[in-house]
């Protein structure tokens, strides 16, 4: 259980670094979708109050609940008419990449500090704010990841609308949820946690591109 690890690990002050790098994570990430979204005609996001970086707009019960106890969760999905896009195709993708992509964003400026002491020679990993800023890093990368998966209703399902029809889609969306959620209970449950092996394979290879780790 992730609570329990960062408890053991760091005591309090771990937890509280991982709900400080939860609400920037999630806040940042669905504030995207809805800035994208309005930007290209759609004023959806902004009559439901989604164009704003108050995390309570953008959390989401049950995501919030999967990140704090399985390692990986989703915020509150921002809600869009694709009707008022001149390109529906082309501009939901661009909306649904505007998550993982400030998720990455996120992750790079939190890096530069410890990119920045490799340089200058004065190592960024000895200060206070080293774990705080790491444990952002992690959150970030994971959650874009994850979001990356294209399995619906994640965000990089949104890749196939740029080549199938939208009969098509509609199909694989009844029943891309159940697959998501089968393959999180079979980790839950013991089993092979493919889902697992590919985002934390997939995040740690980021992460050490985007940090310079000592020695």
């Amino acid at each position: 259980m992730l609570i329990t690890s960062l408890l053991q690990s760091g005591g309090f002050i771990y937890l509280l670094y991982f709900i400080i790098a939860l609400l920037i994570a999630f806040t940042f990430h669905e504030f995207a979708h809805a800035w994208v979204s309005k930007r290209l005609g759609d004023p959806t996001p902004e009559m439901l109050d989604r164009v704003t970086l108050n995390p309570i707009a953008h959390l989401d019960l049950m995501g919030t609940i999967f990140l704090l106890f399985v390692g990986f969760g989703w915020g509150k999905p921002v809600p869009f008419n694709p009707r008022y896009f001149k390109n529906p195709r082309r501009d939901i993708f661009l909306t649904a990449l505007a998550g993982p992509a400030t998720n990455f964003i996120l992750a790079l400026i939190f890096a530069l500090p410890f990119r920045i002491g490799e340089i200058t020679g004065i190592s960024f990993f000895s200060t206070s704010l080293a774990p705080l800023f790491l444990i952002i890093i992690d959150i970030n990368i994971i959650l874009g990841v994850f979001n990356l998966l294209p399995i619906p209703p994640l965000d990089g399902s949104k890749i196939l609308y740029l080549f199938l029809s939208a009969k098509r889609i509609s199909e694989i969306e009844q029943f891309g949820p159940y697959l998501l959620f089968g393959l999180i209970f079979l980790a839950l449950l013991g089993g092979t946690d493919i889902l697992g092996q590919i985002i934390f394979g997939v995040a740690e290879t980021i992460k050490y591109l985007f940090v310079i780790w000592p020695g």
